[in-house]
């Protein structure tokens, strides 16, 4: 199974990534978009986040690993058919198609990997994985970088796409289920003694939309960052996350998630404060790469859940949880959005006052002694 998933997670990721380090400079060159075209395909981005909750219905008719490689699979059609429609429209349908895919996939990754793996050793492997993710971003993004004088969009977003679709077309020649585990409920499950995990999910996810819609468009739009200096940022962001992410995983083992999820959000304060108020690229640039390892500490809201729930409730709550964590991320970047037009500091002051407010939640954190 760890390996099945990190087949999977490098190809997800390489596929999100290559989106991610193209799709603001094609969004401004190439489709002429603003910020609220931008805004609002983020927001639309998130949709499918919003939506994961089916995947408890689509595991009625089809096996968990079997949802994963078929998301793979969608993920790579949305972003290789990007380049051939550079439009508001088109980017939106094709963001649409890219985020379906990349949402029920990571549904599907958090799920098998809380079923597959026990407390101790299931923040390690979230780690590994997220390390195994960004040496594979530093090889697309080398790419990337290489490759931008001679080829257009249009070949660069193939290029991933068609990658991704190979990996998906293997994943589904594989099984690495087993038979032995709890079967997992089948449904919506809600639960009150979850209610802690649901609100940092909720909060995580309107931190991490500010993060994804408005750090790197800053960069480009106000910093005035090329297509080849957003690579390269992503290329150090990798290159910090391979060796940071495994330390993540074993300092959730050793100091819990309570202690963890503190440095994140007391940090984050800071830091968007910084987005919003530096006038220098070099800073920005710096905020964007620590926001950018941050971001793998929630790690610790999933080995939270891990740690209070009952282990039939995995799939069906990594579903809800995804729903949840998106409620804000369709709405968020929209607004965010118009309110870029009126001062492009105030998404980021946004994000510094939810900060505030997630280091308050997580001082509830209690977990249960292991058994």
């Amino acid at each position: 199974m760890f390996r099945f998933l990190a087949v999977l997670t490098v190809a997800s990721m390489v596929g999100l990534q290559g989106w991610r380090t193209l799709f603001n400079n094609f969004a401004v060159e190439v489709a002429g978009l603003d910020g609220g075209h931008v805004g609002v395909i983020q927001s639309v981005r998130e949709i499918p986040g919003f939506l994961t909750f089916l995947v408890v219905y689509a595991l009625l008719v089809v096996r968990e690993h079997r949802l994963a490689a078929l998301s793979i699979v969608l993920l790579g059609l949305g972003v290789g058919i990007t380049g051939f429609l550079p439009s508001y429209g088109g980017l939106v349908a094709t963001t649409l198609l890219m985020s379906l895919g990349f949402h029920y996939y990571e549904t599907a990754n958090q799920s098998l990997t809380l079923q597959y793996f026990d407390r101790e050793t299931s923040p390690l492997v979230f780690g590994r994985l997220r390390a195994v993710a960004a040496a594979s971003n530093i090889a697309v993004g080398a790419a990337i970088f290489l490759l931008a004088p001679f080829l257009g969009y249009r070949e660069l977003y193939l290029a991933v796409g068609g990658l991704v679709l190979l990996a998906g077309a293997w994943a589904l020649t594989r099984d690495p289920s087993r038979r032995d585990l709890p079967l997992q409920r089948k449904g919506m499950v809600l639960r009150r003694r979850y209610l802690l995990y649901y609100v940092l999910t909720f909060l995580a996810g309107a931190r991490r939309q500010i993060f994804v819609a408005f750090s790197v468009f800053l960069l480009v739009k106000v910093f005035r960052y090329t297509v080849r200096e957003i690579t390269v940022l992503f290329l150090l962001n990798n290159a910090v996350n391979y060796f940071v992410s495994p330390w993540i995983g074993r300092a959730i083992v050793r100091f819990g998630e309570r202690r963890v999820l503190s440095v994140e959000y007391g940090l984050l304060v800071f830091i968007f404060l910084g987005y919003a108020f530096t006038g220098s690229r070099w800073v920005a640039a710096g905020l964007y790469v620590i926001d950018h390892i941050l971001f793998n500490f929630s790690i610790a809201i999933r080995t939270y859940f891990q740690k209070i729930g009952d282990p039939e409730d995995a799939a069906p709550t990594m579903a809800v949880g995804f729903a949840i964590n998106h409620v804000a991320a369709v709405v968020l970047p929209a607004v965010g959005g118009a309110l870029w037009m009126i001062d492009y500091r105030v998404p980021f002051l946004a994000g510094a006052a939810l900060s505030l407010v997630s280091v308050a939640a997580v001082q509830r954190i209690r977990v249960p002694a292991r058994a």
